[in-house]
């Protein structure tokens, strides 16, 4: 009987997932192995000591320190177990509902793996991230500090209200001066209090927007809260077109009557003049006519 011999062909096959790009500035946690065991040298001791019980090290068997040392994902496990032995000893604290409870940016998944170099499922994290919230709403008066320094290993570099915008003060002359943008415009506006005379870049506000929505737009913070005949307008825009100087000139005049009466910030919100309109033209793309549209196709 003849038995045919195959030539098997080596393949390279990969046991981990192909894993996301590391997000910059995420640097992976340090650890340190233990250094070897030198038998040798151990049971030379243990005999010039005289101890009466002869240990043949070589022999004995090496416990990790971690339950978790043999699962693909040790310090995931040991974190989660570490949490929610935590939330055990401190869950009879009293707490204060979400929405008044501190707000934090926690690490995103991939932030976490790259941190602990291990395959965490997204799943698992999200448990562990329900425990992180929970211990978030203890309240803040009674907050212990073992939980507050377990939560930062799982936090964010920055944090919600970190960046904070630089105080706006009405000058020695009673200007207030407020900085708007849209799509490539720009707009500097000073307001004071007066008549209701508008300049822009040296011009009267009929000369210089020709459309009567331009001109509303550009004091629409005013006309909205009744203010257009006590407060002057000093504008300096550039860029873009007429219609994005208008619209930037909106925000610099929002933001400048808000130094001098803070108390109108509802009505400008509601107003819509406090909010930066992030919409701007898409650009152009090889082989299409416009921003999406596509040649007309022709079968013959």
């Amino acid at each position: 009987m003849r038995h045919s011999r195959q030539t098997s062909t080596a393949r390279s096959l990969s046991t981990t997932a192909s894993r996301p790009a590391e997000p910059v500035g995420e640097p992976q946690e340090k650890f340190t192995a233990a250094p070897p065991i030198n038998f040798a040298k151990e049971d030379a001791a243990k005999a010039g000591s005289g101890d009466e019980k002869n240990i043949d090290l070589g022999k004995l068997r090496v416990v990790p320190a971690s339950p978790s040392y043999f699962s693909s994902k040790p310090t995931f496990n040991d974190d989660f177990v570490s949490l929610s032995a935590l939330l055990r000893k401190v869950s009879a604290l009293p707490t204060v509902p979400n929405s008044e409870a501190p707000k934090v940016a926690w690490k995103t998944i991939d932030q976490y793996r790259i941190m602990t170099n291990e395959p965490v499922k997204t799943q698992r994290y999200h448990k562990m991230l329900h425990i992180l919230r929970r211990l978030n709403t203890i309240h803040p008066s009674l907050m212990p500090p073992e939980v507050a320094e377990a939560m930062k290993r799982y936090k964010k570099a920055s944090q919600p209200g970190d960046v904070r915008p630089n105080p706006v003060f009405i000058d020695e002359m009673g200007r207030a001066k407020g900085v708007g943008r849209r799509k490539k415009s720009s707009a500097v506006a000073w307001v004071v209090e007066g008549e209701g005379e508008v300049l822009v870049n040296g011009k009267s506000l009929t000369q210089f927007f020709g459309r009567l929505h331009d001109r509303e737009s550009a004091v629409w913070a005013l006309k909205a809260t009744q203010r257009l005949d006590k407060y002057n307008v000093f504008a300096l825009t550039q860029g873009g077109g007429v219609t994005g100087q208008a619209e930037a000139m909106t925000l610099a005049v929002a933001k400048a009557l808000l130094v001098h009466e803070p108390a109108l910030k509802p009505a400008l919100r509601r107003a819509g003049c406090i909010t930066r309109d992030p919409r701007k033209v898409e650009r152009k793309k090889a082989g299409h006519v416009k921003a999406r549209k596509m040649p007309t196709w022709v079968k013959r």
